[in-house]
């Protein structure tokens, strides 16, 4: 099969890779129907991760085409969405509402990689959710961008506790901060402040319903978040990018007893400081998305046609063109690149 290699930052191939067979038999096997790349793709693209001859990709939609003799919820033929993080949905963590922390827990990025025409899928009945049907064709942008993007941007919304009567700030502008939006709006928020400088991004986070945009930032963006809320900070912050200076303003910008939904991967020496952190009263909650938690709820929504995620994707290209799509995610020149099959 075809699938997505990265030889060394800034290089990335198309190449034949084996074709995925039933290991165990908690295994399905899927074709993908459509894959993309994501923003944390950037990260070894730019070196500041290492990488040698990496298959990528970590999102992934498709059809089931072989089961393990052990798979019970799933069938040949299903469509499904699947989760970045393997789970098998039946641990003590899982159960928990934690499945991104499952004990049989594996980042699908580092040991799968679905920048490609056919995957193995491990605790398959654990880490995919069939839809209700097959999906129309305009319904697979969604569906897609809710197997991390659209499912890691409601848990920050949801660690950062965004509800009826909160104002929550929101942190990154890109597909993930602008999925933080749109989950904050669905939660019920009031107000929402999106930080953005670029002006299509501004456009997206006012469809998905963002109230205010603030351009500046770091310590003067947090000043404008408190001159919106009577010196008080937001009730709820989304913090999507990972720097240190992102989590800083994040937390300088929440209100005392405020709550900020961090799930920017760290990079670039993020650092607390404890006596700020102590005397802020600020909760932080956050990390990696348990995106197989929030899987069903989003595919109906999804299917029901209540919410658009979808249109995050700006560029789409096929899986052949892929180096073009990191190219253009990484010039900024593309929100999130969607890769066809």
């Amino acid at each position: 099969m075809r699938g997505i290699v990265m030889a060394a930052p800034g290089d990335v191939r198309v190449e034949e890779r084996e074709d995925p067979k039933i290991i165990k038999p908690t295994d399905a096997i899927i074709r993908l129907t459509a894959t993309c790349i994501c923003g944390s793709d950037l990260w070894p693209y730019r070196g500041v991760e290492p990488v040698n001859h990496t298959p990528m990709g970590h999102e992934y939609v498709g059809v089931v085409e072989e089961i393990g003799d052990e798979v019970k919820t799933l069938k040949v033929g299903d469509f499904v969405v699947g989760s970045f993080v393997i789970s098998d949905n039946t641990c003590e963590i899982c159960q928990a509402g934690y499945q991104s922390r499952c004990v049989h827990a594996e980042f699908v990025s580092q040991t799968i990689g679905t920048q490609a025409e056919r995957a193995r899928i491990p605790f398959a009945d654990g880490t995919l959710v069939a839809t209700p049907g097959h999906p129309a064709p305009d319904l697979i942008p969604s569906l897609l961008a809710a197997s991390d993007v659209l499912g890691t941007g409601w848990f920050a919304a949801v660690a950062a506790e965004a509800g009826p009567g909160k104002t929550v700030a929101v942190v990154g502008d890109g597909a993930v901060g602008l999925m933080g939006v749109l989950a904050a709006r669905q939660l019920g928020a009031e107000r929402i402040i999106a930080m953005s400088r670029h002006a299509d991004r501004q456009a997206l986070a006012r469809e998905y319903g963002a109230t205010d945009i603030v351009e500046a930032r770091g310590d003067e963006g947090v000043a404008r978040i408190k001159q919106l809320t009577n010196g008080l900070g937001a009730h709820s912050v989304i913090e999507a990018v990972g720097t240190h200076e992102s989590m800083m303003q994040a937390i300088r910008a929440t209100r005392p007893g405020g709550h900020v939904g961090f799930v920017g991967v760290a990079h670039e020496g993020v650092s607390l400081p404890a006596d700020e952190l102590f005397f802020s009263e600020v909760h932080l909650h956050g990390g990696p998305a348990p995106v197989r938690r929030f899987l069903p709820h989003l595919i109906q929504l999804i299917w029901d046609r209540k919410i658009n995620p979808g249109k995050v994707f700006d560029l789409t290209l096929p899986l052949a063109e892929a180096s073009e799509g990191y190219k253009a995610m990484h010039e900024r020149r593309a929100i999130k690149v969607l890769l066809s099959l």
